[in-house]
């Protein structure tokens, strides 16, 4: 299976945009890991909620300053069309629970996460038990 058809979309922002305007996009979208992108859509790190309340909550650090001000400029990304095995690996080894995913010519186009590949896993998991429960068995009287 392919990445694009596990991976969620993404909302991203820009490193410009205000910590608050980000923390407010996070609360709408009810997410807690926002892509950084650049004016070509490609990306240039990433901030997450806890970003925000170590970085600039727990610092007393004003809303109005701008997410590169405290985004982690890192980033790790796999493709579209990777295999779903090799995105899980490369989050094994790098140690993180969601990567994003650009596309060829490396524009964000979403975030493929743990819960993503479980969700897929677990499909397969079901369909592979129906697949078996329903294959010509002897009957059992």
């Amino acid at each position: 299976m392919r990445v694009e058809q596990a991976m969620s979309h993404a909302t991203g922002c820009r490193e410009s945009d205000s910590v608050r305007d980000c923390a407010a996009l996070m609360r709408d979208e009810e997410i807690g890991f926002v892509p950084v992108c650049n004016d070509a859509g490609e990306p240039v790190g990433a901030i997450t909620d806890r970003d925000l309340a170590i970085r600039v909550l727990a610092e007393g650090r004003s809303g109005d300053e701008q997410v590169s001000s405290c985004m982690t400029r890192e980033v790790v990304a796999c493709r579209m069309g990777d295999d779903l095995r090799d995105a899980e690996q490369l989050m094994r080894q790098r140690q993180l629970s969601r990567v994003m995913v650009c596309d060829d010519d490396g524009r964000l186009r979403g975030v493929i996460s743990l819960a993503d590949i479980a969700e897929v896993e677990s499909e397969r998991s079901i369909g592979d038990t129906v697949q078996a429960v329903k294959s010509d068995q002897p009957s059992i009287h």
